[in-house]
């Protein structure tokens, strides 16, 4: 008969860069529970918005800055009175869905958002940012907007 293996090894942390870091956190945004993920992988952030369990549309942002002198990072400007808009090289593609009227340009207003807050909170980040939206409707509302970039920024 085999001896058992020893296991004793296993119990032994390990410094891997998996599991991915996770944060989420859930909210309610008029009146719809909504679900907010963020995902760091070693190439990728993934940020997910999901309302009713869906995902509908998925974008991506390239965070690395190209602009020749900028040796790959973001500049932040001094505070004015557009600093709440996105940050203007920022472009979002999308992947898969959005194609419903006002979906499209609500998922490229979020994930540039997204975007934004990432490039001023860690001007050297130069991953890709894929952005998974699954809202209950394209409601344009100011309120709702800033209270699920809200919900995002607890995550990030």
């Amino acid at each position: 008969m085999a001896a058992p293996p020893n296991l004793d090894g296993l119990q032994e942390t390990l410094n891997l860069p998996f599991p991915a870091t996770t944060k989420q956190t859930t909210g309610t945004v008029n009146g719809v529970q909504t679900d907010v993920m963020s995902m760091g992988f070693s190439d990728r952030i993934l940020v997910t918005i999901s309302q009713k369990g869906r995902l509908a549309q998925w974008l991506h942002v390239p965070l690395e800055n190209k602009n020749p002198g900028t040796d790959g990072f973001h500049t932040i400007s001094e505070a004015t009175d557009d600093s709440l808009l996105p940050m203007s090289n920022l472009t979002a593609t999308s992947l898969l869905g959005g194609h419903a009227p006002g979906h499209d340009t609500l998922g490229q207003l979020y994930a540039r958002q997204i975007a934004s807050a990432i490039a001023t909170k860690t001007p050297n980040e130069r991953r890709l940012l894929v952005v998974g939206l699954g809202l209950d409707s394209a409601d344009t509302d100011r309120d709702v907007f800033f209270a699920i970039i809200d919900l995002v920024l607890q995550c990030i």
